[in-house]
């Protein structure tokens, strides 16, 4: 990984001491590639986290929406957690994923609670 330190002795290489990419690259034993990206960007660009998707849950999605669909219905208590789901989906169904997988799923599918609202203001003291 390229630090600020390499971007700016890379770019001085070229901008002001005029060497080729392929020189820069084989002084200072990076590839051509990383060369042209360094020069591309003026400073390092920001680290974007991928968004994975979950191809072990597949057709197994549809089960645990059932089963979260089912459970708004239920009282509170009884409800399926998301080590309950795994736990029946690794059971029930031979689910051979893992639980972090099921987890993530669940969370992101799963509604969050009820929005709490507090009133910010004060009540007056009438006056005597």
């Amino acid at each position: 990984m390229l630090t600020v330190d390499h971007y700016e002795s890379i770019r001085r290489a070229y901008h002001t001491e005029g060497k080729s990419r392929r020189q820069i690259a084989h002084e200072l034993g990076h590839s051509r590639k990383t060369v042209s990206k360094a020069l591309k960007y003026s400073t390092p660009p920001p680290y974007r986290r991928r968004i994975q998707p979950h191809p072990v849950l597949g057709d197994f999605t549809a089960i645990i929406d059932r089963w979260l669909e089912e459970d708004r219905e239920r009282p509170r208590k009884q409800r399926h957690t998301v080590t309950r789901i795994y736990q029946r989906l690794r059971d029930e169904h031979g689910y051979a994923g893992s639980y972090v997988t099921v987890a993530r799923y669940v969370n992101k599918v799963k509604p969050a609670g009820k929005e709490v609202y507090a009133p910010l203001e004060q009540e007056r003291m009438q006056n005597r």
